[in-house]
């Protein structure tokens, strides 16, 4: 209940962390971050932060992306699910549905999907496995088990 000043401090440091894939790199296999993200690269695989991701123009994500808050230049392929705001800037290019609670769209933005907004529910957890099994989802410690 009561949170020493050293866990605050940690908590803060993991949240304001940042990651970078660079232009040319690509990475196969999902990415789960509690800091802010920003791609330029080619990602095969779901991204999930807790904090902001930046989809750079040079960007093309083969996979579902979630966060709490995103601006995209480049091209996904996938569904976007973002907590508060989605900016779509004029390179953006979606091949997905869009859930997000605000969304911008810039001139020459272009979406092939569904769109849905006013999410209400805020809470991305990191480290658990999409699929809920007998109501809640699994952990990946659990999951390495079965």
């Amino acid at each position: 209940m009561f949170a020493s000043k050293e866990d605050h401090k940690v908590a803060e440091e993991i949240s304001n962390s940042s990651n970078i894939i660079g232009k040319g790199t690509i990475l196969q296999g999902d990415i789960e971050t509690f800091g802010n993200m920003r791609i330029e690269g080619r990602v095969v695989g779901n991204v999930k932060t807790k904090s902001k991701i930046v989809l750079g123009q040079s960007s093309k994500i083969e996979g579902n992306v979630l966060a709490q808050n995103a601006e995209v230049e480049g091209e996904l392929n996938g569904n976007i699910r973002i907590t508060d705001v989605l900016i779509l800037k004029p390179t953006a290019v979606i091949h997905g549905d869009i859930i997000t609670n605000k969304l911008i769209v810039e001139s020459g933005a272009a979406f092939n999907g569904g769109c849905k907004m006013g999410v209400t529910n805020k809470e991305i957890k990191i480290g658990e496995t999409a699929q809920p099994q007998n109501g809640r989802p699994i952990k990946r410690e659990e999951a390495k088990a079965v």
